[in-house]
């Protein structure tokens, strides 16, 4: 791929082809590629904003499109609930079903001109002879009575009229079918998504018909209705968070997989249509199932099975290399978005810039950029408009600063009323020193959108029975408490005499009423708990994360940068993080001037740094003294 030159993303061009439009999935697109070729189902397995839904009409461009058919439905003279089906090419379905409908209303047309003439000329007759003062029509009941027999044969006619022409639709030579799927305007192969829809929507239905007797009911044929896996016939059905769908509705649609036809019939068993049960309706549809990875352990077996033998299954990423290549494909990506919008401007160099940036940061992975981009394009959309209200000709970087305040994540603005609310009751201190009491950091949110909270953390030893128990309290989660256990076994390894049979040891994070999982407050435990336990006072003014193994090393852990960020809105001065998250960083200097980062590889660089040891040196010493022994 040649580098992009450019001023504006309105000088790059946009790849015509939707497979070329996908952005750092190379893997999926090779395999839609072959899939297309060789007609295999595919399962796009990854994070939301990944692109799965684009790869799957990506492979509906890349169908060939003449062998799209089209399909009829007639009654059947032998049993009507069991309705026959047509296939023809497409375009020559909708040619039969007007050439029926202009014969069958032709002669139903000349048959009704007859009948109305009869119909006008029986009221007519008796009101002429009575103005003549014929008889017997000089007599005014004679005329009365002659009045009332013609509205009734009017009201006969009518009646006769309408069952005429059900029984024309029954059969006859005026007979005309149902189109039930016309594919001649069709330019290309269809894409149907079928996520969340319901049994009758993805498997076809037959509509309930109160008039079933008296010969006045619609006639089977006409009440079929395809659903999305006949109209798909010759495409892709695209499915979503298919495990959602109902386990009956997993096992019809491995069926039509499976036999690529099936038979249209009612979905109610309340309704008259569960009665019809049409001849076997085409399914040759090509299947992109797509979720996360809770998607496969929720799935019918048997329907993954099916898609793995005789399809591909496709991981997606959730980054990609940061490389010039790529940053040049985030640049389009960029265009392509304004040009789908249609209401926001175009992006300056410097604004891809920035914007390649927030891909950096969305990574929170050194060396890589994020592949989620629908978030991307969220603050795309969000900057476009900040710069239409300015009148601006183009988005430049102070609108993506802009943009990014306004339009930020509920875990974001959670976050921020937290960390307000929290300095405001003094929950969160950042100055000074205080004993057994640390600043630890945490996350909201998911992997796609993550917001950091400050998350204070205290200790107290307590004088115990024979067993030293540590007791750790604030809504914590199975990986959270299972940390605690891993320093606590440090604690004991390195105090242990100082410990055993005299002190119980107790653990709070301090008003933790949204919950803690995972592990990455390990060391921000650990240092509360040595503080306590030596009364040695930490230092208010640095905060830490970092997961911690039970031999004493410090372990990196996911949302750095955010975490660093909330750190940075609390007022906090310093932050220790494990030094191989170093390169996870992805804050501008801007705001890395406000904080002085510490990275550390070991529990005792942590303490070192995080205490103040002032006429606590021996011991510090002591401590290091053990852990080089």
């Amino acid at each position: 791929m040649p580098k992009l030159e450019y001023k504006t993303t309105k000088d790059i061009p946009i790849p015509k082809l939707m497979v070329d439009q996908v952005i750092g999935q190379e893997h999926a697109v090779n395999i839609v590629k072959k899939a297309a070729l060789k007609r295999r189902n595919v399962l796009l397995i990854g994070s939301p904003g990944t692109g799965k839904s684009l790869i799957g009409q990506a492979l509906a461009e890349l169908l060939p499109k003449e062998k799209l058919v089209d399909t009829l439905s007639y009654p059947n003279p032998s049993d009507e609930n069991v309705p026959l089906i047509k296939t023809l090419p497409k375009g020559q379905g909708k040619e039969i079903v007007t050439k029926a409908k202009i014969e069958a209303m032709g002669s139903f047309r000349n048959s009704n001109i007859i009948l109305i003439i009869l119909a006008l000329v029986s009221i007519i007759l008796p009101y002429y002879f009575y103005a003549k003062k014929e008889f017997p029509f000089d007599s005014p009941v004679v005329f009365a009575a002659s009045m009332i027999t013609s509205i009734v044969f009017i009201i006969g006619l009518m009646l006769f009229l309408n069952l005429n022409k059900k029984m024309i639709k029954m059969g006859g030579a005026g007979f005309s079918p149902k189109l039930l799927i016309d594919n001649s305007d069709i330019k290309k192969s269809p894409f149907f998504d079928a996520t969340g829809a319901h049994a009758g929507a993805l498997l076809g239905d037959v509509l309930h018909d109160p008039l079933q007797s008296g010969g006045l009911g619609t006639p089977a044929h006409e009440r079929l209705i395809p659903g999305m896996i006949h109209r798909a016939s010759g495409g892709v059905l695209f499915i979503d968070e298919i495990s959602t769908l109902q386990p009956h509705s997993q096992q019809e649609l491995l069926t039509a997989l499976q036999e690529k036809k099936y038979p249209i019939t009612g979905q109610s068993e309340r309704s008259s249509g569960a009665m019809t049960r049409s001849e076997p309706v085409p399914t040759d549809f090509i299947l992109v199932a797509a979720g996360n990875l809770e998607t496969i352990q929720h799935m019918h077996p048997a329907l993954r099975s099916r898609i793995r033998g005789y399809g591909y299954e496709v991981y997606m990423n959730n980054t990609m290399d940061d490389t010039p290549e790529n940053r040049d494909k985030l640049a389009i990506f960029i265009a392509q978005e304004v040009e789908k919008d249609g209401k926001i401007l175009h992006f300056t160099r410097e604004a891809v810039e920035v914007m390649i940036d927030e891909a950096r940061r969305m990574a929170s992975t050194s060396g890589k950029l994020t592949a989620r981009l629908r978030e991307l394009g969220g603050l795309v959309r969000a900057a476009g408009d900040v710069a239409v209200e300015e009148n601006a000709k183009f988005v430049e970087p102070k609108h993506i600063h802009e943009a990014k305040k306004i339009s930020k994540t509920l875990e974001q603005q959670i976050a921020d009323k937290y960390i307000e609310a929290k300095k405001k009751y003094d929950v969160i201190v950042t100055t000074g020193t205080r004993v057994g009491r640390v600043n630890g950091l945490a996350v909201m949110g998911s992997d796609s959108a993550y917001s950091g909270i400050v998350l204070p953390i205290e200790s107290e030893v307590t004088p115990g029975g024979k067993k030293t128990e540590f007791v750790a309290t604030g809504k914590l989660g199975e990986i959270a408490k299972e940390a605690v256990k891993n320093v606590s076994a440090l604690i004991l390894k390195y105090f242990g005499e100082d410990l055993r049979e005299k002190y119980d040891v107790y653990i709070q994070f301090v008003q933790s009423t949204e919950g803690v999982e995972g592990d990455s407050a390990s060391i921000a435990v650990a240092t509360s708990i040595i503080s306590s336990l030596k009364n040695v006072p930490i230092r208010q003014d640095t905060a830490m994360t970092g997961s911690l193994s039970v031999r004493g090393e410090v372990l990196a852990v996911g949302g750095i940068s955010a975490k660093i960020e909330a750190a940075i809105d609390a007022g906090i001065k310093r932050v220790i993080i494990p030094k191989t998250n170093e390169n996870d960083v992805v804050i501008t200097k801007e705001r890395l001037a406000k904080i002085q980062i510490i990275p550390v590889l070991r529990i005792e660089e942590v303490i070192k740094e995080a205490m103040d040891w002032k006429g606590k040196e021996q011991i510090l010493k002591a401590f290091l003294a053990k852990e080089r022994s």
